[in-house]
């Protein structure tokens, strides 16, 4: 058998079934306390209530669902089915959150911060 009419491929029959995406419901909970800590020192935190893990898991849904967004623009405008590092850095650079010294690992992809 050659593999024409087979299973894919464009155009080449029904294609059979589609399967369903996985759709996580809580997928932030894969952010712990610990990794929240972290953030938190990093930043200069001493202390942390008890309250902010499950703010700070709200902050970043709504962070990463514009950054994710905005990444997803840039893919489809360029006609490409995967999302590159530099679509990352395009959608973070649009939101203003790059800066000269946080696009360092990027200065080889010729990203101009302006």
């Amino acid at each position: 058998m050659t593999g024409y009419g087979s299973q894919g491929g464009k155009g080449l029959g029904k294609g059979g079934a589609k399967r369903p995406l996985k759709f996580y419901r809580n997928c932030l909970r894969g952010i712990t306390k610990p990794d929240i800590r972290r953030l938190a020192r990093r930043g200069g935190v001493k202390r942390i209530s008890g309250l902010i893990y499950e703010e700070a898991r709200a902050i970043l849904r709504v962070f990463l669902g514009n950054v994710i967004r905005d990444a997803a623009i840039y893919t489809e405008h360029a006609k490409r089915n995967i999302v590159t590092a530099l679509d990352v850095v395009y959608a973070l650079k649009r939101q203003g959150r790059l800066t000269p010294t946080t696009i360092g690992p990027f200065q080889g992809h010729h990203i101009h911060s302006t």
